[in-house]
């Protein structure tokens, strides 16, 4: 055979080849296809089906089944009545609240900030971890506005639940206990700074004092309070890093860093004196 037989020889192999590739390509692209349009249909059959049923589903139940909703709209008395729907509607709107309720109004912002500070004193950066200071301050917060929360039971909640009360009546029942409790720690300054600022009237008892300005006015106060308290738990331990800090020096090892060497001394000194007992009961005591 010569070279140019060998070389058509090979051209043909290669066009027959090149030929089988094309058809295979063609039909799996028309099984793509067909199976695109295949899925569509589907998808369109089942629309139609559900807008069909939609009738049939959305119908409206007789009166006489407790999934109706049952609201007085013309203000004559009686007990006003909701769907559990509309129930779980409602909880889950006061969810979205609930994370700025509770940073707000409650002791969580002094606890959360004092337990920080302790452990940026302490040097222990991710002991204990966030997870655990938010679940005691929750926990902690929680039993420190105990007594609270059943007045807003017993004054407004209950009422409100066996229709005695509409609820804007029990909206302001719940109100006055949290109005006392942040009136009982916020600073005059801070108060009179929100009130000049919304150019407010000099306010003739604590009733008068919109509840919009109070609650920015005790959040700064629990701000302060919380740096003052997390400020004097920094003083026994930052005389533990002088110490060790001047002894290191003394000896020529500035290589060494202090906070390693003094981070176990300072565990050790809140270990003794019972630092999670004084530090969590003076926190508490300072609400009551």
């Amino acid at each position: 055979m010569t070279e140019d037989e060998s070389v058509r020889t090979l051209e043909g192999i290669g066009k027959r080849e090149s030929g089988r590739v094309l058809r295979r390509e063609n039909r799996l692209a028309t099984s793509v296809r067909f199976g695109g349009w295949l899925t569509i249909r589907v998808v369109l059959a089942l629309l139609l089906m559900l807008l069909i049923a939609t009738p049939a589903v959305a119908a409206p139940p007789s009166p006489g089944l407790p999934g109706n909703i049952n609201i007085n709209l013309e203000g004559t008395p009686g007990r006003q009545t909701y769907s559990i729907p509309v129930q779980i509607l409602l909880f889950l709107t006061l969810l979205t609240f609930l994370p700025a309720i509770i940073l707000s109004i409650t002791s969580f912002t002094r606890i959360v900030i004092v337990f920080h500070f302790l452990r940026q004193a302490l040097g222990t950066s991710e002991t204990p971890s966030n997870q655990i200071i938010l679940g005691l301050t929750l926990f902690l917060t929680l039993f420190i506005m105990s007594p609270i929360l059943e007045q807003i039971n017993t004054e407004a909640l209950q009422p409100m639940m066996a229709g005695t009360v509409t609820q804007t009546q029990a909206l302001d029942a719940a109100v006055k206990p949290l109005r006392s409790f942040m009136m009982k720690y916020t600073r005059e300054k801070d108060l009179a700074l929100f009130m000049n600022i919304a150019k407010k009237p000099r306010p003739r008892n604590a009733d008068d004092i919109p509840t919009s300005v109070m609650i920015p006015a005790f959040m700064i106060s629990e701000l302060k309070t919380a740096f003052q308290i997390g400020f004097v738990l920094f003083l026994p331990f930052l005389v533990i890093d002088m110490i060790v800090a001047t002894v290191l020096l003394s000896m020529g090892m500035m290589q060494l860093p202090p906070i390693m060497v003094s981070m176990p001394f300072k565990i050790l000194l809140f270990i003794m004196v019972d630092g999670w007992n004084l530090i969590v009961g003076s926190l508490v005591r300072s609400f009551y």
